[in-house]
């Protein structure tokens, strides 16, 4: 549904964006697959399955318990993501894109949630702009429980309600299809030591910002913030 669909006074105070990278729940065996694209996106990124290593389908399946079609569904999703590569008739392999290719992603990242934030800035209702706050400190108290995937989880809520709050619904269908490429880097950064709070800090200018109604100063908050999301996802990389 798009914000569009709601009338003016009614609009939820966390804004829906449509989910490209994340099927409906509705549908078990996609829940399952989605489950699974975490499981082996986060085993390649932390490097307990190692660039070139085989993926196959019947191995996945017997190790979580699961039918082939989750696994095939989770392979296609890792491959759309530049994390698997798929050979034809000879299966997947764990990839690793150069760092060239992961700097542009990250680049692209950048300039799209700096757009989005900007935009936000000047167009976020009143509901939704206190939808955001919510999160904002539902995310600084987890930033003191140290709990990286819990935080992953609400960080994605916070950025989809700034995807939301731009009001251009195909910016934020470009944004969310961006960030899923990268999603398992971004989600790795979260593991380094004081990460979260780090995180945290990073969030409060963009959101500061937006509550100002400050479009150049969100947007630059946010692109300085995928930045250092990358650089952090490099100083995880060498550790592991």
């Amino acid at each position: 549904m798009a914000l569009d669909d709601f009338p003016q006074e009614i609009l939820p105070a966390e804004p829906v964006v449509p989910r490209v990278d994340r099927a409906s729940p509705s549908v078990q065996k996609v829940t399952r697959a989605e489950e699974l694209r975490l499981q082996l996106a986060d085993e390649i990124v932390r490097g307990i399955l190692a660039p070139g290593a085989p993926l196959d389908e019947t191995d996945i399946a017997r190790r979580f318990s699961v039918s082939r079609t989750p696994v095939r569904e989770a392979l296609r999703q890792l491959v759309a993501s530049g994390l698997v590569q798929a050979r034809p008739h000879r299966g997947a392999v764990v990839a690793r894109p150069s760092v060239e290719r992961l700097t542009s992603m990250f680049e692209a990242m950048a300039e799209l949630e700096a757009l989005c934030a900007g935009l936000a800035a000047e167009r976020m209702s009143a509901a939704e702009r206190h939808g955001l706050e919510a999160i904002h400190e539902e995310l600084r108290v987890l930033s003191y429980a140290g709990n990286p995937d819990r935080f992953h989880e609400v960080n994605e809520r916070f950025h989809n309600a700034i995807y939301a709050g731009s009001q251009n619904g195909y910016i934020a269908e470009i944004t969310l299809a961006t960030r899923v490429r990268v999603q398992p880097f971004r989600r790795a950064q979260f593991r380094n030591l004081g990460r979260l709070a780090k995180s945290q800090a990073e969030h409060d200018r963009v959101v500061v910002a937006i509550m100002r109604g400050d479009k150049q100063g969100a947007a630059a908050a946010m692109r300085a913030h995928i930045e250092l999301v990358r650089g952090e996802y490099e100083i995880y990389a060498v550790s592991v």
